[in-house]
C-alpha cells in the first residue's frame, strides 16, 4: 500500500488522535481501512475508542439509499449504536443528537467536485461542533481526480445550495481534509485533520494502492468520477446524464436524440483528451425511466489533459444546436432557482449558452476567479504545492 489514509493513520494509535474523548463518527460505506473493514466497524471494535454515536449522509451510514431519497435515523444492526441521519429531517447534527458527545469524526470519501454533497454535510458537522463547543476531526482521504487539477466558474453569491455552499471552482483539487480547513476559516470550530502518509498531489486514484469504494450508487468507477465534474451538468436539462444505467454521468441522451449527428460534431471538435460514441439505452429508474434514448457515450482517452468541464459546456452546445425546439433547461422544483444554475453556481453560464457566446469566451471568463482560488488555497495545502 503506497497510501495510507487518515483512518488508517488514526487506527494505529487512537489515543494519540482522540484521547478520552466520547466519539461520534460520521461516516458512510467509503470510510474503510485498507483492508476494507468499515471505519464504524473498526471504531466500535477498538478497546481505545469510546464511540457513542454514528451521522450519516446522504445514501446513508452503511451506503445502502439510493440517489435524493431520504435517510433514516435508526439503529445500527451491527454496533447497536444509534445512527442519527443527515440526509432527512436534519442536515446539521442537532444539540440533541451532540448530546454526551466530545468530539465528531469524520471519514468519507469525496469526489473532488464541488457539487457533492458530502462537502455540504461536512460544512453543516463543523458549523454543529462549533455551535456545541464539540472538536471535530477530519481523516483524510486522496482526492480521486488528483488535487492539481482545478476548473469551472466560482459559485457566485446567491446560489448557494445543498448542492455548493463555497466559493469554490466546479473542480477544487483539494483532499477533504484540504477542504475543512479552508471552509473553517469562515466557521472557526476546534478543527483537527489526521494527514494521509504518501499521497502524491498529481496522484489519480488508481494509483494511491487504495481499494476503490463507489463514493455513491451513481458513481461506481473511477472512469465516471473523471467525467463527473462536468456531465452532472446535465441533471439541470431535458437529456439523460445517464442514471440508471451502467455508465452513469458517461452515458448522455434522450428518446428525441439521433446521436450520430451529435457525435460527428463532437468528434469534429477534437477536444483533449476524449473522444464520443454513438450510444443507446434504456434508464431503468430517474429520467427517460424505461425509455429507448439515443445519445454518446463520452470515452476519457488522456485523463491528464482532459477538461470535463470544458467539455460538458460543449456537449451542451452542440445539443442545443442540434435540436433548438427540443432541447430546454429544467424548470425549478424543490428550490427556487433552477437545478442547472445550482449545479452551475451561477446563472452566467445558462444564459450564456442561451445566447450563444462562444465556449472558449465562456471558459475564458473562468480564468480570473480561478486564479483568485488558487491563491487562496495556497495556506491550505497539505501535500505539497498546487500546479500554478
Amino acid at each position: 500500500m503506497s497510501v495510507t489514509t487518515g483512518l488508517d493513520a488514526l487506527l494505529m494509535d487512537p489515543t494519540k488522535h482522540l484521547g478520552s474523548q466520547a466519539v461520534a463518527l460520521v461516516t458512510n460505506h467509503t470510510g474503510v481501512t485498507h483492508t476494507l473493514e468499515s471505519a464504524l466497524d473498526a471504531f466500535h471494535a477498538s478497546p481505545e475508542i469510546e464511540l457513542v454515536a454514528a451521522f450519516g449522509p446522504e445514501h446513508g451510514a452503511r451506503g445502502d439509499v439510493q440517489d435524493a431519497l431520504g435517510v433514516e435515523s435508526h439503529v445500527d444492526r451491527y454496533t447497536g449504536l444509534p445512527v442519527h441521519s443527515l440526509y432527512g429531517d436534519h442536515r446539521k447534527p442537532t444539540p440533541e443528537t451532540l448530546d454526551g458527545v466530545d468530539a465528531m469524526v469524520f471519514d468519507i470519501q469525496d469526489c473532488g467536485a464541488r457539487f457533492y454533497t458530502y462537502v455540504s454535510t461536512l460544512t453543516y458537522c463543523m458549523e454543529a461542533a462549533e455551535e456545541n463547543g464539540v472538536s471535530m476531526i477530519v481523516l483524510d482521504r486522496p482526492n480521486p481526480v488528483n488535487g492539481e487539477t482545478v476548473e469551472g466558474n466560482i459559485l457566485e453569491p446567491g446560489y448557494e445550495s445543498f448542492i455548493g455552499l463555497h466559493s469554490i471552482p466546479i473542480r477544487h483539487g483539494l483532499t477533504i481534509g484540504e477542504l475543512a480547513s479552508f471552509i473553517n476559516r469562515n466557521i472557526g470550530c476546534d478543527l483537527s485533520v489526521v494527514e494521509m502518509t504518501g499521497w502524491d498531489r498529481g496522484m489519480w486514484f488508481d494509483e494511491t494502492g487504495l481499494p476503490w469504494v463507489q463514493p455513491s450508487p451513481n458513481l461506481p468507477t473511477l472512469d465516471t468520477a473523471t467525467v463527473y465534474p462536468g456531465t452532472c451538468l446535465f441533471e439541470g436539462v431535458n437529456a439523460s446524464e445517464g442514471r440508471g444505467t451502467t455508465r452513469p454521468f458517461e452515458y448522455l441522451g434522450a428518446p428525441w436524440i439521433d446521436g450520430r449527428p451529435w457525435t460527428s460534431a463532437l468528434n469534429g471538435l477534437a477536444l483533449p483528451g476524449v473522444g464520443f460514441r454513438v450510444c443507446f439505452f434504456t434508464p431503468a429508474f430517474w429520467q427517460y425511466r424505461g425509455e429507448r434514448c439515443g445519445g454518446v457515450q463520452v470515452h476519457v482517452t488522456n485523463r491528464d489533459i482532459f477538461k470535463p468541464v470544458e467539455t460538458a459546456v460543449h456537449l451542451l452546445r452542440t445539443l442545443m444546436n442540434r435540436y433548438p425546439g427540443r432541447f430546454g433547461f429544467n424548470e425549478p422544483t424543490y428550490e427556487e432557482r433552477r437545478h442547472f444554475d445550482l449545479l452551475a453556481g451561477t446563472d452566467v453560464l445558462r444564459h450564456s449558452l442561451e445566447e450563444g457566446v462562444a465556449v472558449e469566451d465562456i471558459v475564458a471568463s473562468w480564468e480570473p476567479g480561478l486564479e483568485r482560488f488558487k491563491d487562496e488555497r495556497d495556506e491550505y495545502l497539505l501535500y505539497g504545492e498546487g500546479v500554478r
